[in-house]
């Protein structure tokens, strides 16, 4: 077992998740990996259980019935890394847009620079975005602005999904607590380590637009953004 694993959520990533599980693997330090997989009508899963053949000893696979949203998702993997060793937590998309080899960096501040969470930011440098329509980076990015300035967290990338977490960051948050389901979940993880006061740094990478598969966002997920980090602020201020 290494000291540091990957979690990458799957709902129909079977053009994607042969590519980035190996690409996972070929990075300089060691990583294992477990696939949250949704039962993808596409049998993403059952290729992960495939490859399980080849990597029996770093690839794991976590079942789940139906898809009920990211933030569920990564609350079961979370569950399921706690209960083994790991002191590294990771979070990455299977499309690509994360890369894989900013892995080492994300858990370089963790590992040696002393954060306790680290981000993969598209924002902490300018505006590292590549193939979204502008209409996309502007909701992106001004969606970032609005979080930050509502929660006054310190941070430019707010609702970024590239993240690693130590082990005892996970520990201390009440994983049966958080709220949100959809992408919100990024923001309201990051809420919950700073107000406990967590050494948060932003490493700065390059997002990149998926080329294969479909995106999951909706209108239904940006209206628990908007709406729910408020909400969300306002519970924090009367110590719910």
């Amino acid at each position: 077992m290494r000291d540091a694993i990957v979690i990458i959520p799957t709902y129909n990533e079977i053009e994607n998740i042969e590519a980035i599980i190996r690409a996972v693997f070929t990075q300089d330090k060691a990583f294992d990996i477990l696939v949250v997989d949704d039962n993808s009508p596409d049998l993403t899963g059952l290729k992960v259980v495939e490859l399980q053949k080849e990597f029996p000893d770093s690839l794991f696979l976590l079942k789940r019935e139906s898809k009920t949203g990211l933030g569920r998702a990564y609350i079961d993997g979370f569950k399921w890394c706690l209960e083994r060793s790991y002191g590294y937590i990771f979070e990455m998309d299977a499309d690509f847009s994360h890369d894989p080899k900013d892995l080492v960096r994300l858990y370089r501040a963790c590992a040696q620079e002393g954060a306790d969470v680290s981000i993969g930011s598209r924002y902490i440098k300018g505006v590292n975005v590549v193939n979204w329509p502008m209409s996309r980076v502007l909701m992106s990015y001004f969606a970032s602005k609005y979080v930050r300035l509502i929660t006054r967290m310190k941070l430019q990338d707010t609702t970024a999904g590239f993240v690693c977490y130590k082990r005892h960051v996970l520990e201390a948050i009440n994983l049966d607590d958080i709220k949100f389901v959809g992408y919100a979940f990024q923001i309201e993880m990051k809420f919950k380590a700073y107000l406990k006061k967590f050494k948060i740094i932003e490493v700065p990478v390059i997002f990149t637009d998926r080329s294969k598969g479909k995106s999951k966002m909706s209108s239904g997920i940006i209206s628990e953004a908007i709406f729910g980090v408020l909400n969300m602020k306002l519970k924090s201020l009367v110590g719910k």
